[in-house]
């Protein structure tokens, strides 16, 4: 593709986010468009940093030309958002990646039931079991499952896709040829052999904290359902449900013990209506069947003995944590430090990548006082299913209080810079 290197161009510039760089496609039309274009030119964009604005001015393509090599010389493949194979699922996220890299079998993620399976780091034994079960059911019957390549959840999902003998795609939060943690090596080969390895980040790139929770609207975002294991109180997972519930996927959640710390978030999504309490693949299955006639299937059943065999080694315990960073997500999970109660003030640095411009907007209107559901429709003009859905991760967040006569009250204040 000539113009290849004019879309790694401009997913590489500096300064532009996902939503500004859908506004620089939408002025100029084309990453060449762009390219081309002068300071005059880029000014005319009001959403654009000073930052943003002297990355465009830099025109040499030497680090995509870089790339482009390295893609070659490593067996990656490049999918950009003007390819018709571009999933439409993802095209129609609020913000698609220009750039997609891909290693392994090629997916039509769009005639696929993918669902995504997602969970903590930290998982208990029940939720690396749930995990791998769920994960080898879904695959016998007919399903794409998706995840991530983190300890705990994702590792035990991959491990169940791959016992049951089908593919499943890993979405990463680096670059593909970058081992996320070091000793997944042979899981990273194993899904680039029978499934798919995806990031948006070109080879070379650290998984860097602040990655994940941006990873993570891709992986719900080529799902048509997400699985929630286990989750804590506040953690990737359930900003991965947050995008979900955002782009209208079908959520569902794996009930845990009463006060398990592992389950608390995951629990709390099933009492506030979020999520669908499922028990088995079947709870899931039935939302598809009508919409996937020529994929799912009943996979017969195993006896005992051979059941037994091909689950042995998906239910490992979870590896322990590699150390925390001192600044920014908790690495592997994206999942971010806990709201300290006494922390009245959230700085935008400190809620990037944590909240969606309708969190943000719910948030603002709750600081004038406690309001209904109802008044916060109308003060925002967001409609009324969505701010449900923003309200209910709030709280689970910690970030929102229902007070009585459901009233809903902010928990914390944004400071807009």
């Amino acid at each position: 593709m000539s113009n290849l290197k004019y879309w790694i161009w401009l997913a590489e510039r500096h300064g532009l986010t996902c939503q500004t760089a859908e506004r620089v496609l939408e002025h100029f039309g084309s990453p060449e468009g762009a390219y081309f274009a002068d300071l005059a030119e880029y000014r005319l964009i009001q959403e654009l940093s000073p930052e943003a604005i002297s990355s465009l001015e830099e025109k040499s393509l030497e680090i995509a030309d870089k790339i482009l090599g390295d893609c070659d010389r490593l067996g990656i493949r490049l999918m950009t958002r003007q390819d018709a194979a571009y999933p439409e699922r993802l095209a129609a996220i609020a913000q698609p990646p220009l750039v997609l890299y891909m290693k392994g079998r090629p997916v039509a993620f769009d005639e696929e039931a993918a669902i995504a399976i997602v969970g903590t780091r930290k998982a208990t034994p029940y939720g690396v079991q749930a995990a791998s079960r769920l994960s080898f059911d879904l695959t016998r019957s007919g399903a794409l499952v998706l995840t991530g390549m983190a300890q705990g959840i994702d590792a035990s999902a991959v491990r169940g896709a791959l016992k049951a003998g089908g593919p499943v795609v890993s979405v990463l939060g680096g670059g593909i040829d970058v081992v996320y943690p070091r000793y997944h090596a042979g899981l990273y080969e194993d899904v680039a052999v029978a499934g798919t390895l995806i990031s948006e980040y070109p080879p070379g790139t650290e998984p860097k904290g602040d990655h994940f929770p941006v990873r993570n609207r891709i992986l719900s975002g080529l799902s048509v359902g997400v699985v929630a294991v286990e989750s804590e109180r506040s953690g990737g997972t359930l900003l991965t449900v947050n995008h979900a519930l955002d782009q209208d996927r079908e959520v569902f959640a794996v009930p845990g013990p009463i006060g398990a710390p592992a389950s608390v978030g995951t629990n709390l999504l099933i009492q506030e209506g979020a999520a669908k309490l499922i028990l088995s693949v079947d709870d899931v299955l039935c939302e598809f069947a009508d919409r996937f006639p020529g994929k799912l299937r009943a996979a017969e059943p195993l006896d005992p003995e051979t059941e037994a065999q091909r689950l042995e080694g998906t239910a490992i315990v979870p590896e322990p944590v590699e150390p925390k960073r001192s600044k920014g997500p908790r690495d592997g999970g994206g999942e971010p430090a806990k709201i300290k109660p006494k922390l009245p003030v959230l700085t935008a640095e400190e809620t990037a990548g944590k909240l969606t411009d309708d969190q943000r907007a719910i948030l603002l209107a709750l600081e004038g006082g406690a309001l209904k559901a109802d008044d916060v429709v109308e003060k925002t003009q967001i409609p009324t299913r969505r701010v449900l859905s923003a309200m209910t991760l709030l709280q689970i967040q910690g970030y929102v209080t229902e007070e009585s006569g459901k009233r809903f009250k902010a928990a914390v204040k944004l400071k807009m810079e």
